[in-house]
């Protein structure tokens, strides 16, 4: 039970760290969808579980590594 509340705990660091990117660079739900064709509402709700591979795209398309958006987490 501990390892699914840190799982959960995890998801939700990842989906304020989005959150904080798209805000923070004036980007909105539809203009993210248009530009990527990934639902980010569906992520940030916590609606979806999100891959490491549609993460990758979202930290390609704010310009930024993989290992600085976690670097943000810890």
């Amino acid at each position: 039970m501990a390892k699914q509340f840190q799982d959960k705990e995890l998801l939700q660091k990842i989906i304020l760290n989005i959150k904080q990117l798209r805000k923070s660079n004036n980007v909105t739900l539809e203009t993210f969808y248009f530009d990527t064709g990934i639902h980010l509402a569906r992520i940030e709700q916590g609606k979806t579980n999100i891959t490491v591979s549609t993460l990758s795209k979202i930290c390609s398309y704010f310009n930024i590594s993989l290992s600085e958006f976690f670097k943000k987490i810890e």
